[in-house]
């Protein structure tokens, strides 16, 4: 099928007519055991073959769709919070959802999994996904729906396009998929697809190209976002390694380095999946200690040595324009900027210090006890920032941690922006803690 008008720079609806009736006869003939219709130079491209092979095996029905079971709510919202690709979301929609909404296709963006995480574009074509059950939630990958573009690019690691037949269930046929896996840029780890999809007769051959460099503008996006991330945990940490005598190393959550004393840089160290202030034995260094920072940790390594946690935090929400949280530790005072709803958790946490549920928490934010899931995300990633500092069971400030609280001269000027029921009801007066 190297012939075919896939690799065509324009297609004309004679084209894709007779495009979709030869690879449905050389699925047929596939399916059944049988050669190519029209000889060996019209056997399907390896990439489908192959994945037609995996869809066998896997036991997917090749004439009909199976009904799957939807991530819930919850873990879907889990799992965007979770993910990487919701900090591109905003490079994805620029180079694809205008483009696929003029040309009737659907964007979708997958995790690792194959589960659809974020899914925009054309009504009526979301519509006609929703039959299909390509909704957000589903499992998109080979062992499931068999032969697609986000499943295939899964497994090949690399942009590929299905179109029409080359889908493997008979019930995709009247489509055509373009999707690009999208990877770390840090270590190569794979992080899902992005994807544009449609009817066939949608489809246009710069599709694939289209999507494929999008997907490599997202990854840069992301390379950018770290370097960035790594310079002000550099700013915070470089005070501090200069005060530290041995050898030292400042690390983000995922133990890239921004900063090191006394010793050769590595380029990043094996840290725990969840890393806690204390000993710890690291690979290459043995025994070390590890310290928060703002954005990362602070590894000494050698044998450790008691190390006292943090003693004193001044949360300061006095400002119009923002609010700070400032930590004195064992090793010195450092600072970091608050985003306006980590200072609303702070804030409550403060003024709650026997400490807060996830549920109380949603209702103190959000007016619903429901969005636990929600506030677990955001208190995930503030304790990236503040390891040391937070407890939880409940969510508090840890045990023998000094909080000093830092007002508005005016309780109407409390964190203006918000609009969380609990910093509300500070504004009105009602439980308001006296700021030292």
């Amino acid at each position: 099928m190297s012939e075919t008008p896939i690799n065509r720079a324009v297609w004309s609806a004679h084209d894709v007519r007779e495009t979709a009736r030869r690879i449905a006869s050389v699925r047929e003939a596939a399916l059944a055991g049988e050669p190519p219709p029209d000889g060996p130079s019209d056997a399907p491209r390896p990439l489908i073959g192959e994945s037609w092979l995996r869809a066998l095996g896997s036991g997917v029905d090749p004439d009909r769709d199976s009904r799957q079971r939807l991530l819930s709510v919850a873990e879907l919202e889990h799992r965007r919070q979770h993910s990487q690709l919701a900090t591109v979301l905003p490079v994805l929609n620029e180079g694809l959802l205008a483009t696929s909404d003029a040309a009737q296709q659907i964007m979708v963006v997958t995790d690792a999994d194959g589960r659809v995480l974020w899914r925009e574009g054309c009504a009526p074509v979301r519509r006609m996904a929703d039959r299909l059950g390509f909704d957000k939630g589903a499992d998109w990958t080979e062992g499931v729906v068999g032969t697609n573009a986000i499943g295939t690019a899964l497994v090949a690691r690399r942009p590929v396009l299905v179109h029409s037949a080359e889908h493997f269930v008979r019930s995709h046929h009247q489509w055509t998929c373009a999707a690009a896996p999208l990877h770390d840029p840090r270590d190569g780890r794979l992080l899902g697809t992005v994807d544009i999809s449609g009817p066939a007769h949608t489809f246009h051959p710069t599709t694939l190209p289209l999507v494929s460099a999008v997907a490599r503008l997202a990854e840069a996006e992301l390379r950018t976002r770290h370097q960035l991330s790594l310079e002000r945990l550099r700013s915070s940490a470089a005070p501090i390694l200069a005060r530290i005598g041995g050898r030292a190393l400042a690390v983000d959550p995922h133990g890239w380095i921004a900063g090191v004393t006394g010793m050769t840089p590595p380029d990043r160290v094996a840290l725990p999946r969840a890393p806690a202030a204390g000993p710890l034995w690291l690979p290459r260094y043995g025994m070390c200690t590890l310290e928060p920072l703002p954005g990362g940790w602070l590894v000494r390594v050698g044998r450790p040595e008691p190390v006292p946690g943090p003693s004193r935090v001044l949360l300061d929400v006095s400002a119009r324009d923002g609010a700070s949280i400032t930590v004195t530790g064992p090793v010195g005072d450092w600072s970091h900027e608050l985003t306006p709803r980590h200072a609303e958790l702070l804030f409550v946490l403060a003024a709650h210090p026997e400490g807060r549920t996830a549920a109380e928490l949603a209702r103190d934010l959000f007016g619903d006890g429901g969005r636990t899931v929600t506030v677990r995300a955001e208190l995930s990633r503030l304790r990236r920032h503040l390891g040391g500092v937070l407890a939880h069971r409940p969510y508090r400030f840890a045990d023998g941690v000094q909080v000093e609280l830092r007002l508005p001269a005016r309780p109407m000027l409390l964190l203006p922006h918000s609009s969380a029921p609990a910093v509300a009801a500070a504004r009105r007066g009602e439980g308001v803690i006296q700021g030292e």
